[in-house]
């Protein structure tokens, strides 16, 4: 599909694309999805204020998505595979800003330092560099600063075709919102529906130590995709003060 395309095919989305000129392309490959729902008191302890906790069924969830990031590059520029193609994990929880709903990121690691480097210099996100490896059915993800670890072995399971409700809720995703001292960011961003796969989880082993009283137990729902190809928009800055938090 191409980009022309792409922009073209928005039934799919809660809103409308941008009206501006898209800034970067890239790609997000053979993604797997753990989530956990958690407890809103704990949760609330990791978002900022000025952005409103999401709910589905009135609870909160939080998502470990392990995948590969590839050929991200500005419009008018090729893709430089030694910066643009590399391992990423994030942690994230569903949030609303002005009602509309995306993502606010717990944690972001890259597995190259040069990746992480740009990426935080460019858009703000909080990315830091964790030693990753990956083969067909599994991840790891080693920081030895933070004392972070991931093992994931996984096999890949048939093709879903009907979402359920909540695995759209999670991953339907087009803004997402990071905060900094005196802000509140947001990105667009633009993909066909993520197609996903059922997954058996042979083995996990999750230990974030700041985060281990969300991240407990086997994961409450968890699915596979191969990816999407992703446009998305420069960011827009709002100052914390002009944020309304009706929670």
């Amino acid at each position: 599909m191409t980009i022309r395309e792409l922009l073209h095919t928005t039934e799919h989305r809660p809103w409308k694309i941008p009206t501006e000129t898209w800034q970067f392309y890239q790609e997000w490959n053979k993604a797997i999805f753990l989530h956990w729902q958690v407890e809103f008191s704990e949760l609330k302890k990791f978002v900022p204020e000025e952005l409103e906790i999401d709910l589905f069924d009135g609870k909160p969830w939080i998502s470990v998505v392990a995948f590969t990031m590839e050929k991200i590059r500005p419009k008018n520029l090729p893709s430089f595979p030694p910066i643009s193609d590399f391992d990423e994990v994030n942690i994230r929880t569903y949030v609303k800003s002005n009602h509309k709903a995306g993502v606010y990121f717990l944690s972001m690691e890259g597995g190259k330092k040069i990746s992480c480097k740009v990426a935080r210099s460019i858009s703000q996100l909080p990315y830091r560099f964790s030693r990753m490896k990956r083969t067909e059915h599994r991840y790891e993800s080693n920081n030895t600063e933070f004392n972070d670890k991931l093992d994931i072995q996984f096999a890949i399971g048939k093709a879903i075709t009907e979402k359920t409700a909540l695995e759209t809720w999670l991953t339907e995703r087009y803004a997402l919102f990071q905060d900094t001292e005196k802000s509140i960011n947001q990105f667009e961003i633009h993909h066909l529906e993520w197609p996903i796969n059922e997954m058996d989880l042979k083995a996990l082993e999750i230990d974030y130590p700041r985060l281990n009283q969300l991240i407990e137990g086997k994961p409450h729902s968890f699915q596979y995709s191969e990816g999407v190809k992703v446009i998305a928009w420069g960011k827009r800055e709002k100052a914390k003060s002009d944020h309304i938090n009706p929670q």
